[in-house]
């Protein structure tokens, strides 16, 4: 395997990587790269790949997994997270625990079990995704708080609350709908605010209090869009309340448009609107064409009951690396 490190990132310690290096390297031959820039993580990945490597183990933040995943998807090598920023979404989703020694115990215990299964991955524009994509507002607050990177290493969470209120109001026009969705089946929603597209639930924590926003994002089934069509301060503390409760429904909301299992969807700006792709921010665009990809990624998976459907295709024995 080969265990890839983001040092950069916020949790990933020296101690850390060293205990997580010879945890990996009692049962498996362990070889580790080190990202440096952006983009990195997906060559090094490929390259593995290329090399007949079963299993990459990225330490770092969602950012360098989605790298990875970009590396390895359509390939047999499989991706292994473990949570190394400051919220790890994608790792949690999986089950595993925030602290990424401990997370490293149960890897082990799922390679143990031969627990790898492919799982199905959003793209937008031709980059994969693992969980969501953000459109407008969402976006915008990724951008406020990739400013200050110092920052965001030390005071994660906080950061993003305050880069929230000084986004809503100083960097974001809430005065116009930004962007029209258009849906496979020919109905368009033209007067959206901003918007979430999903791979997978939750949308992402608050500390340890997950966003709950569409229960029926899975790795196992089509991409579900949350389109808000109104930036009054109302709607969106109504929408955030419901989101923290859990148990999803914001489709209910008079405002929300909300559609799941979805193969396709594209999305035409009123003009420019930003965009952000698992937590990294990506510029301004004017048009996004969302796909999911059933069966992309083989992925090491801690618990399986968490993802009762996936592998059940034929690709599932690409999946299974060698037992030495």
């Amino acid at each position: 395997m080969l265990l890839l490190v983001n040092s950069s990132a916020s949790s990933v310690t020296a101690r850390a990587r060293v205990v997580i290096g010879k945890a990996l390297s009692a049962d498996h031959d362990v070889a580790l790269a080190e990202t440096s820039r952006r983009g990195h993580a997906t060559r090094l990945a490929r390259g593995a790949a290329a090399d007949g490597v079963e299993v990459v183990v990225v330490l770092g933040g969602d950012g360098t997994l989605n790298e990875a995943a970009n590396g390895l998807a359509g390939t047999g090598c499989a991706l292994a997270p473990l949570p190394g920023g400051s919220t790890n979404v994608f790792a949690r989703t999986l089950g595993l625990p925030n602290d990424p020694i401990e997370a490293t115990s149960d890897l082990l215990d799922a390679l143990a079990r031969g627990s790898v299964r492919p799982v199905g991955l959003g793209s937008v524009n031709g980059r994969y995704f693992l969980f969501h994509v953000g459109l407008g507002f969402d976006a915008a607050v990724v951008a406020q708080v990739e400013r200050r990177p110092g920052a965001k290493r030390y005071l994660g969470h906080p950061l993003f609350i305050y880069s929230a209120f000084s986004t809503w109001f100083r960097h974001y026009d809430r005065t116009r709908p930004r962007f029209s969705v258009a849906h496979a089946d020919g109905t368009v929603v033209d007067d959206v605010s901003f918007a979430l597209v999903l791979n997978a639930n939750p949308y992402t924590y608050l500390g340890n209090r997950p966003l709950d926003v569409a229960p029926t994002a899975t790795l196992d089934r089509g991409l579900v869009a949350v389109c808000v069509r109104t930036m009054r301060f109302d709607a969106i503390v109504r929408l955030a309340a419901k989101a923290l409760r859990g148990g999803g429904g914001l489709g209910r909301l008079r405002f929300v448009d909300e559609r799941s299992d979805l193969a396709s969807l594209t999305v035409t700006g009123h003009g420019p609107f930003p965009y952000q792709v698992d937590g990294d921010h990506l510029g301004d665009t004017e048009r996004l064409v969302f796909r999911h990809q059933p069966d992309a990624l083989c992925l090491v998976v801690p618990d399986p009951s968490l993802l009762p459907g996936a592998g059940a295709g034929a690709s599932a024995a690409a999946c299974v690396p060698s037992r030495s």
